[in-house]
């Protein structure tokens, strides 16, 4: 579920009636009844509904399984001029890298990008990267093989654009640029991460 439709769920819910309870039955989210006089009641607050549920939708722990990447969807939204969609989509998409349960990268971690075929002349093509210890302590991932003709006019400068040096976050442009939907990361021979499974 993308943290958008999480957002229009949860705003809908919020904007429900109570079903038989009047407005004087609920004190603050809580039946009325929950107050036996040995505890002070909580001290009021408001906020608009749209709001609340923008709140919760940004502590889900949503798994990013949308159909472009972190980076794409905070450029909708500022095309939007939503600057807190666009914030929104970015901490999603960290989020969703920083709390996976295989983060963060290891030595000898390969890393598979597949790119879908787009445009007159893009084609699909796929990368593979390695990540290694660096020099300085932080992890280097370099291009280990690709799968786009060396002839072809977008090789250049686009095939191994995502290696970096001793980055302490060598995924996170990726992750962030290309998206986890088109990411595969294996970790002694076992995929941890398939972000083209559904």
């Amino acid at each position: 579920m993308r943290r958008t439709e999480a957002l229009k769920i949860i705003t809908q819910v919020l904007k429900q009636p109570t079903g038989d309870r009047t407005p004087a039955a609920i004190v603050y989210g809580y039946p009325a009844a929950y107050f036996d006089g040995t505890e002070p009641r909580p001290k009021p607050w408001g906020m608009q509904v749209d709001m609340l549920a923008m709140r919760i939708a940004a502590q889900l722990p949503l798994e990013y399984d949308a159909a472009q990447s972190p980076l794409a969807d905070a450029e909708d939204a500022k095309r939007r001029r939503d600057l807190t969609g666009e914030i929104g989509a970015l901490m999603a998409g960290h989020d969703a890298l920083t709390t996976a349960s295989w983060y963060p990268a290891q030595p000898g971690d390969l890393v598979h990008v597949h790119y879908e075929a787009g445009g007159v002349e893009a084609e699909a093509f796929g990368e593979t990267y390695l990540i290694s210890a660096g020099e300085h302590g932080f992890l280097t991932m370099h291009l280990l093989a690709h799968t786009l003709p060396e002839d072809h006019p977008d090789a250049e400068g686009t095939v191994g654009c995502f290696a970096v040096d001793d980055d302490p976050d060598p995924l996170a442009e990726l992750w962030m640029e290309a998206g986890p939907h088109r990411l595969t990361i294996v970790r002694h021979g076992r995929p941890v991460h398939t972000g083209g499974v559904r």
